[in-house]
């Protein structure tokens, strides 16, 4: 046997299952508490249709409107909603230890341009070989990045070692 269709949106017309309902009618004026077959009877008299906009209270509050349009507006409130906002990416930039100036400037402007834009930044510094021994190095690299991204960026990971690399995450002011 199979189950009845589920509808989705709001409550609208037949649909609904109060007894009583509190009716705004097409202008937006209250109309008061009214039988609910009485003001489906009074929306189809004016050709549109009735809808629950606030099902929670008791008894719940229907409005006189075209039901279609209803759907559509919320549709596009929805999208607009979406449309503004902004999903925060993490870029990630990489170092070595014995990394040369004009490559370390290289990287701090592509990290500029990605805290500008509102994402993370993960920095990490990859240790190859016998670098290992010799993490104080990898040390003073995030320490530099750290005191030249200072007005930029606030540190939201402090640096960690994990296995051969050491990782810190920087967040926009």
């Amino acid at each position: 046997m199979m189950s009845p269709p589920v509808k989705d949106g709001p409550q609208a017309n037949e649909d609904i299952e109060a007894l009583e309902v509190r009716l705004i009618d097409e202008e937006g004026g209250q109309v008061g508490v009214v039988k609910t077959p009485d003001a489906l009877e009074r929306a189809i008299a004016v050709g549109l249709d009735l809808v629950v906009v606030s099902p929670s209270v008791s008894p719940p509050v229907c409005k006189i409107l075209d039901l279609g349009k209803y759907k559509y507006e919320a549709q596009k409130k929805k999208s607009e909603a979406k449309k503004k906002q902004k999903t925060i990416d993490v870029k990630e930039i990489k170092f070595r230890p014995n990394i040369e100036t004009h490559d370390y400037d290289v990287k701090m402007r592509a990290m500029r341009k990605f805290l500008g834009e509102g994402d993370k930044v993960k920095v990490t510094l990859r240790f190859r070989g016998r670098e290992m021994v010799h993490q104080h190095l990898g040390m003073k690299v995030l320490e530099r990045v750290r005191d030249d991204m200072d007005q930029e960026a606030k540190i939201e990971q402090m640096p960690q070692l994990e296995g051969r690399q050491m990782t810190m995450i920087l967040v926009p002011r």
